[in-house]
């Protein structure tokens, strides 16, 4: 029998291991006004196991260390993917078409703030929503729930509790 315990730190530490993985392989596109973080489709992994919620604020934490990123950006960032996927997982009993939306909109309204004050972006921070929201509506909404369903018949081979 598996020591849950164990099965919980290694599924965190895995997904984990491929937020970064994929944040530092798609750098130029994980970051800036305009990004498309392609380690943010993993945000939809709550509905399936409760160690993704550490496992993706760990991985966004060394991801923005690894990517160059500013304290505030390694804080605030991490954060808004820890709010995320911590609502997707209280979502995962509910209608799972909504799963997308706690990342898409904690990353939203979060991290155009980091832009603004942390890195000094001129842009106006309504105008950084918009951007950073749609970058988040492609990684979540749309790259978030093809892995959902490329992962929904496996659920129970994969993620056992």
């Amino acid at each position: 029998m598996k020591d849950q315990r164990t099965v919980f730190m290694t599924q965190a530490a895995m997904i984990a291991a491929i937020y970064v993985a994929l944040t530092y392989a798609f750098a130029p596109f994980s970051f800036g006004e305009v990004q498309i973080r392609i380690s943010e489709a993993l945000t939809i992994l709550p509905v399936f196991t409760p160690a993704a919620v550490p496992g993706l604020f760990i991985g966004c934490f060394i991801g923005n260390i690894l990517g160059g990123a500013i304290l505030p950006d390694i804080i605030f960032g991490s954060l808004a993917t820890l709010i995320g996927a911590f609502f997707t997982y209280r979502l995962r009993d509910r209608n799972r078409l909504f799963a997308p939306l706690p990342p898409i909109i904690a990353n939203t309204v979060v991290v155009p703030f980091v832009l603004h004050y942390g890195y000094g972006v001129p842009l106006p921070i309504p105008f950084m929503m918009l951007t950073v929201g749609a970058g988040e509506i492609v990684s979540c909404g749309v790259f978030g729930m093809v892995l959902y369903a490329a992962l929904w018949k496996y659920k129970n081979l994969l993620f056992q509790k």
